[in-house]
């Protein structure tokens, strides 16, 4: 069994847990999630821990389970108390980004300006012209929101020019022979 299995996961005292059958309810400052867990595996909370364990013998598949609803319940945990963020920055002449409402607005060298609708439960700021900050309570859905933003821009290989994570390393090809 994996080691990370056997890890006990602390709630912290700002986060709450309801359990109704086979729904888990995690409610913290930063929001609340619900998540609707496999019948291989059993969640019992108890003094500020969550135990897990199984139903169904140890089998591979069981345990990959169980090894991934752990995983996911301590992002839940630590999405309501603290939060997830990803930064980007927009590297590039004229390129720049503002947010108007719930439109992010960004000019990437277009004769047009590209324009992303902010998803529910996102927050998206414009720190400054080229630097964009995705916050949210699901790692899964902030990753998902900072990879659709990047992908109105990649990273072009020879100048380096596009979108980018904040502090990525980016290998600049040789400039093109004749």
């Amino acid at each position: 069994m994996s080691k990370n299995i056997k890890k006990n996961l602390v709630i912290p005292s700002n986060v709450t847990l309801e359990k109704e059958g086979s729904v888990v309810k995690f409610i913290g400052p930063k929001g609340e999630i619900k998540y609707q867990f496999s019948d291989i595996v059993c969640i019992n909370i108890e003094n500020n821990l969550i135990l897990l364990s199984s139903n169904a013998r140890l089998a591979k598949s069981s345990r990959a389970i169980l090894g991934t609803t752990r995983a996911l319940l301590e992002n839940f945990v630590h999405g309501v108390s603290v939060g997830f963020e990803k930064k980007l920055e927009l590297q590039g002449v004229g390129y720049k980004a503002k947010i108007q409402s719930k439109v992010l607005e960004m000019a990437l060298g277009h004769s047009h300006p590209i324009k992303y609708d902010v998803p529910i439960g996102i927050d998206i700021e414009c720190v400054s012209n080229t630097e964009i900050v995705v916050r949210g309570i699901c790692k899964q859905q902030v990753g998902q929101v900072a990879a659709e933003i990047r992908r109105k821009r990649p990273l072009e290989p020879y100048k380096g020019k596009g979108i980018r994570y904040y502090g990525e390393r980016v290998t600049l090809k040789e400039i093109r022979k004749k």
